[in-house]
């Protein structure tokens, strides 16, 4: 079995392979202040769960946009596993030909998203990752990894509006029954969610006039469902677009021989 890890900055997400079927998923919350005990008891008390069901990890391939957070995962597999595991980043094999000023910066999740959509989809198509920040990434008819854009994630700006305001409370992120609202939670969903929506749409609409037509505009991210079901420009949503593009990342550098 492959194990992967997709290391956010608000979720560690932990999906497990049997050959290319998606064998079980988990995530708990990213804290860099969690010592590597309590992420250890965290961590493999949801493997536990899968022991009796699924066979012992035999490879491991990582993304992460935390480092502090690494080294600990790192660690704790080669502990309880005895795997050396894949850290994505300069060096590993992707399939992609990076085409930005400093292809070293450019964080693994959106590498590996690329990954994924160019081998599930085809190219020309773009990425919308919908987490803490919401990515735009950007994979070009030839298949190289173009760059893209970076914006505030929705709970991000929704967190920073509740933040620096005295009276506005937190609020479910859904979409209004009415775009003018009638009281201030309404007036706050059509703000944050369908203004949201509309940056989404209307970022992906210069991204096609600059480059031309893209046939494939893929969703994912814990909000992808909701954005992909009110854009007019995202035709596809696939919540384990990330752990698909690590388990593509273990194939093309030979791990799946020992999956």
């Amino acid at each position: 079995m492959l194990l992967t890890f997709d290391i956010g900055n608000t979720n560690i997400v932990v999906g497990g392979f049997e050959k290319k079927n998606l064998a079980f998923e988990f995530r708990l919350k990213t804290d860099p202040g969690r010592t590597i005990d309590e992420y250890a008891g965290i961590l493999f008390s949801l493997l536990d769960r899968q022991a009796e069901e699924h066979k012992h990890p035999s490879a491991c391939v990582i993304s992460s946009v935390v480092p502090p957070i690494t080294p600990d995962v790192v660690r704790l597999v080669k502990e309880r596993f005895n795997i050396d595991a894949l850290v994505v980043g300069p060096g590993v094999k992707t399939g992609l030909s990076i085409k930005t000023t400093d292809p070293a910066a450019v964080g693994s999740d959106r590498v590996v998203n690329a990954v994924a959509v160019k081998a599930l989809f085809g190219s020309p198509a773009l990425v919308v990752d919908f987490g803490t920040a919401t990515s735009f990434d950007l994979v070009s008819k030839e298949g190289n990894y173009e760059g893209g854009i970076i914006a505030p994630g929705p709970a991000t700006a929704l967190e920073a509006l509740v933040r620096n305001t005295a009276k506005l409370p937190r609020i479910e992120l859904s979409w209004p029954k009415n775009v003018v609202g009638k009281n201030t939670v309404a007036a706050m969903q059509a703000g944050v969610v369908v203004g949201y929506a509309c940056l989404v749409d209307g970022l992906i609409d210069k991204i096609i006039d600059e480059v031309g037509p893209i046939p494939h505009v893929v969703a994912t991210g814990g909000l992808g469902r909701l954005f992909s079901e009110h854009s007019k420009s995202i035709k596809n949503y696939d919540p384990h677009l990330t752990l698909t593009g690590l388990r593509i990342i273990a194939e093309l550098n030979d791990l799946h021989e020992r999956t």
